[in-house]
């Protein structure tokens, strides 16, 4: 196993923008990556296995719910410290911060936003520890970018509610012990419900044979008849508004998770031209070369500063929906372009699990889709500038 040797790029000096305690929690993090991550990754990667034993540590940097409330379990952390712990996991591998995005903004945000203090009191504090993960339901088989179609439906049997439908495409379905589960009821108004693994009629099936994010768990959510109790409907939220929101939050945190996969595939991509030689010089030496990383380095810079000024943003609660959209689509398509790039630079080896970039490059191509498509993000910026809906 090749060390971890990763060194960020700062090109504007960012960290003048940064606090002290946002330095120590972005360095935790990256600790954490090199040492628990980083030697195991490839190998999980390969397996096609989510490396469960790396939950505990999770939790120990704080991933789970930083910005939920001390009193919850939470870190009671900032936003930009949410993107920097999302930055340096995403830096080690797109699935793993998968699994913790899922737990912080689509399973803890809308208990703690949507929820009532019982349901706070009694899922926040597992979910923060990392003693029970979570899942969040809103896509289905036939609406992935129209969730406003779903086809998921409980009825008021009086003492409980019957749900029925499933769901797909689902990070961490198979081994979640909670779901935060979409669906709409009798008079087709869509509400948030917390389903539990155990409840009769809930099943949650491996999705197999994936080419893209394979370290982790991917799967469905399969609704029999499941009784689910009144008291686990979330009661301060309702309509698309409800699920859109733990969305923003999702996708917040991909802007900032992104740049650490650019940032790994850079590096290794400025190592590598160093150290390889062609026609008697560093291939770094070749004008082509030097293009393709000052390239690099300018849209990472370009991605940072943007991911600085939505956080100041969501701090101030002043980011909306389609500013998140544009740092999502732009960070990830930056990514994705980097890491290509960075692919080629090191030829033949680009493709093996001796570096990572082969495997951020497939990892990318999941995140440029899921949480809001490349092209769906394009047409929310395109709605908020002209005021003319693409959708309708």
């Amino acid at each position: 196993m090749k060390p971890d040797l990763f060194q960020a790029p700062d090109y504007y000096n960012l960290d003048d923008l940064l606090t002290e305690e946002h330095k120590l929690i972005r360095e935790a993090a990256r600790d954490w990556v090199k040492r628990d991550v980083s030697p195991i990754i490839e190998e999980y990667a390969q397996k096609a296995e989510f490396p469960t034993q790396i939950i505990s540590g999770l939790a120990e940097i704080g991933a789970f719910g930083p910005y939920i409330p001390e009193e919850y379990g939470g870190a009671g952390l900032d936003q930009i410290s949410y993107g920097l712990i999302m930055q340096e996991i995403e830096r080690g591998d797109s699935g793993v911060r998968s699994t913790a995005s899922v737990q912080s903004s689509l399973v803890m945000y809308p208990i703690y936003k949507y929820g009532n203090e019982a349901q706070r009191k009694k899922y926040l504090p597992k979910l923060a520890s990392g003693e029970w993960m979570g899942c969040f339901g809103l896509t289905e088989p036939n609406h992935g970018s129209n969730p406003s179609g779903m086809e998921t439906k409980f009825k008021d049997m009086g003492d409980h509610y019957l749900l029925n439908g499933a769901k797909m495409w689902i990070s961490n379905a198979p081994f979640a012990q909670v779901a935060v589960v979409w669906a709409k009821n009798e008079e087709g108004r869509i509400h948030g419900l917390i389903v539990e693994r155990g409840m009769e009629g809930f099943s949650t099936p491996t999705t197999h044979n994936k080419w893209s994010l394979r370290a982790s768990a991917t799967g469905e959510l399969i609704f029999d008849n499941v009784k689910v109790p009144k008291e686990n409907l979330l009661p301060n939220k309702s309509g698309l508004g409800a699920p859109l929101g733990c969305l923003d939050s999702a996708r917040f945190g991909i802007a900032w998770g992104a740049i650490g996969a650019a940032m790994d595939c850079y590096d290794t991509a400025l190592r590598y031209c160093k150290e390889r030689q062609q026609f008697g010089k560093p291939i770094g030496q070749f004008q082509l070369q030097q293009k393709k990383l000052a390239e690099m380095i300018t849209e990472i810079t370009k991605a940072q500063l943007l991911a600085w000024r939505l956080g100041n943003l969501r701090n101030e609660g002043k980011a909306t929906s389609a500013q998140i959209s544009m740092a999502k689509r732009n960070n990830v398509d930056m990514a994705i372009t980097i890491a290509r790039e960075a692919r080629q630079m090191l030829g033949g080896m680009g493709i093996t699990g001796e570096y990572s970039i082969m495997r951020h490059m497939m990892n990318l191509e999941s995140v440029i889709t899921y949480e809001g498509t490349h092209d769906i993000h394009l047409l929310i910026t395109g709605l908020d500038v002209t005021g003319l809906n693409a959708f309708k």
